[in-house]
């Protein structure tokens, strides 16, 4: 269902591909696509609020051309980075099933693929997170012992790649003061200190 403010908006209404530098040494994993961000617009944290969060972390730590993400032809580019999600559709609830997140999974091993240059990952929430795990596993990385846990701010080694994990820029967390601009502008600071090693 549209929200008033975007009842004149056509929305893109269907599964969302990643997008950015196919040179990419970092490489963000999300969510999904919210309602009435990425699903109206067509592009992944495009057009609401947790788009909005993320580039300006990204932005500030040179990952984005612009600070904002308000539309599909706005003029961001990414640098250096490209961003995909574990759910590819808008899911109830903003809440994927684990179906639909197995179902999701074979398009980010084939991003992972395709990504050869990629150095860090960072998650974005908790599903991002697992959804990150569950890929290098289906490349046959072999996993660290124990296996890394998500909390805000760890750092872990999966395979050749640096994950780091932060808490997801939604509404439900950035209103509460769970994660903070610069709780997520210092993830993308270290993001590019590990890039640049």
């Amino acid at each position: 269902m549209k929200r008033r403010q975007f009842r004149d908006d056509e929305y893109w209404g269907r599964p969302l591909p990643g997008f950015g530098d196919p040179r990419a040494r970092l490489l963000v994993v999300g969510l999904a696509p919210a309602a009435h961000g990425g699903n109206r617009t067509g592009r992944m944290f495009t057009g609401d609020q947790s788009g909005a969060c993320l580039m300006r972390a990204m932005h500030g730590a040179g990952f984005a051309s612009i600070p904002t993400s308000d539309r599909r032809d706005d003029g961001l580019e990414l640098h250096d980075a490209y961003i995909t999600a574990a759910a590819r559709c808008a899911p109830p609830d903003n809440k994927p099933t684990p179906d639909e997140l197995e179902r999701c999974r074979p398009y980010l091993v084939r991003e992972r693929q395709l990504l050869t240059t990629v150095r860090v990952i960072v998650a974005l929430g908790q599903i991002g997170f697992a959804a990150v795990l569950a890929a290098e596993r289906a490349l046959g990385v072999d996993l660290v012992r124990p296996v890394p846990r998500f909390a805000h701010g760890a750092e872990s080694r999966v395979g050749s790649v640096v994950l780091l994990s932060s808490y997801h820029p939604s509404r439900q967390n950035t209103q509460t003061g769970r994660l903070t601009a610069p709780m997520l502008a210092a993830i993308f600071e270290r993001a590019r200190e590990l890039v640049e090693r």
